[in-house]
């Protein structure tokens, strides 16, 4: 898949059918999207149009964290339904101000030379959100390019939206979560270096950082784990950690995860660690003995979890 940053794109990159959104995520409701562009020009190659940053992180710049996934890991989900090109677009002043009717023809129109574009039904766009799915079939039917208006996908628990998913994982719902998004919900980044402290105590981690990514519920998971670089590529279970580590004082929010059965140094490597089951709530601790005997059991409990996990296809 190649990601383009900029509308200055390749005459190959030009002519595709695209499915426009924020595609934060990727949950059911955007793949439906991306399958219904697919099947609307078959020939064509298949694209998204999304935007970077978010647009709720440009209006809202003081927001709590709140992605579910980073460029890269939306990126490897899209790579993974097929998509052949992903056009990031700036989302800024210029942008932000842009009429609808100048969003359509100047940047997917003149820019990206889409052929044909798929929105969910309650799609809007442009400054103010003055554009919906009427005015691009109606720009659609002026200046050649097909339109299709995706009506809304319902799952078991109601409407597929991130909104939804970002509850379930505050409340510690991974399998509600997985069910929406199609896949365990991840934590994703290069590993970093920590303090070391699970090393000692017999549990070396790999630590990322949230850079944005919504903060989960506190507490212990169950974890899925790829490691998708370097020398230890592959597949992995552990247990983790979201929290604050209140036994060694306040902390900013930390991610952590042990890898069973592992040995090596994934230093800076890309990770992502699924979410499979919330196992219990942080806590703190009175000595160190207590909390390794916490581990020993909350590795158990893990490794339980996981055996019988399975994520909804």
């Amino acid at each position: 898949m190649q990601v383009h940053h900029s509308t200055d794109i390749a005459a190959d990159a030009r002519g595709a059918t695209v499915a426009l959104g924020n595609f934060d995520g990727v949950h059911r409701g955007h793949q439906a999207l991306i399958a219904e562009a697919r099947r609307a020009a078959p020939e064509a190659p298949l694209g998204v149009v999304s935007f970077t940053p978010h647009p709720r992180r440009y209006f809202q710049p003081d927001a709590p964290p709140f992605l579910l996934t980073l460029p890269r890991e939306k990126a490897r989900r899209l790579e993974r339904l097929g998509v052949d090109h992903l056009y990031e677009i700036t989302f800024d002043a210029a942008l932000s101000s842009m009429s609808a009717a100048a969003f359509v023809e100047d940047v997917l129109v003149q820019e990206l030379g889409i052929s044909h574009i798929v929105v969910g039904a309650d799609f809007r766009f442009g400054k103010a959100r003055g554009g919906d799915a009427a005015l691009l079939r109606q720009m659609g039917e002026q200046l050649g390019f097909g339109v299709t208006i995706h009506s809304l996908i319902l799952g078991a628990g109601g409407e597929y939206g991130s909104s939804a998913i970002r509850v379930m994982l505050g409340e510690g719902r991974c399998l509600d979560a997985a069910e929406q998004l199609g896949c365990w919900h991840t934590i994703s980044g290069p590993v970093i270096l920590g303090d070391q402290r699970g090393r000692d105590l017999g549990y070396p981690t790999a630590n990322l950082a949230f850079e944005g990514q919504l903060i989960p519920r506190y507490g212990i998971y169950a974890c899925d784990v790829t490691v998708h670089d370097g020398p230890h590529a592959g597949s992995y279970q552990g247990v983790a950690s979201i929290g604050e580590r209140p036994t060694f004082g306040m902390n900013a929010p930390n991610f952590e995860v042990h890898l069973f059965d592992f040995q090596g140094d994934i230093y800076g490597a890309e990770i992502s660690a699924g979410l499979v089951a919330w196992l219990r709530g942080e806590e703190r601790f009175d000595s160190v003995d207590a909390l390794i005997a916490q581990m020993d059991a909350d590795s158990e409990a893990a490794r339980e979890r996981l055996e019988s996990a399975r994520v909804p296809g």
